[in-house]
């Protein structure tokens, strides 16, 4: 499951681009896996999942493996969609493709939607040192904060 970040006017961001590319990666290693492609529209067309889905495409990952959630917005959407994308193939057991900062609040939302996830992340050289630092600072009142919610969108869900 690769979680979505930003599409820039000129095409994916570089955190996009990392993330899917280190996916790709890692179903080189194992072809016998699926990637789901997570991310709704946002500032800027296209939609994230299907960016990665070109990235993957381009990557050389076979187009029958990837599927496509092109509606999320959140981490919580992300992963919910996800799960409900993998529940036909009867997978519970998934790798999450995102930033090691962003690792933790993906593991606690996973496990509310009843995955049982691990984390990989990309490697960050190249990154812009100031953008991570300031995402990893808000990744830390935003896990308590998520938790909360959770309870919030587990009950709204339900009751849809």
């Amino acid at each position: 499951m690769i979680l979505g970040a930003a599409v820039w006017p000129n095409g994916p961001s570089p955190t996009l681009r990392r993330r899917t590319l280190h996916a790709a990666s890692l179903w080189q290693q194992n072809p016998a896996q699926i990637i789901v492609a997570c991310g709704g529209l946002g500032k800027h067309a296209p939609t994230e999942a299907a960016v990665m889905c070109d990235l993957l495409i381009d990557a050389n990952v076979s187009a029958d493996v990837i599927h496509c959630d092109d509606q999320s917005t959140s981490t919580y959407e992300n992963l919910r969609n996800a799960a409900q994308i993998l529940k036909p193939f009867g997978i519970r057991n998934g790798t999450i493709v995102t930033n090691g900062y962003h690792g933790p609040r993906s593991k606690l939302v996973a496990r509310a939607v009843g995955l049982k996830p691990q984390v990989s992340a990309p490697d960050i050289t190249g990154t812009h040192m100031p953008s991570h630092y300031r995402m990893v600072a808000r990744e830390l009142p935003a896990i308590p904060a998520y938790a909360a919610r959770l309870l919030w969108w587990q009950f709204r869900d339900r009751n849809l």
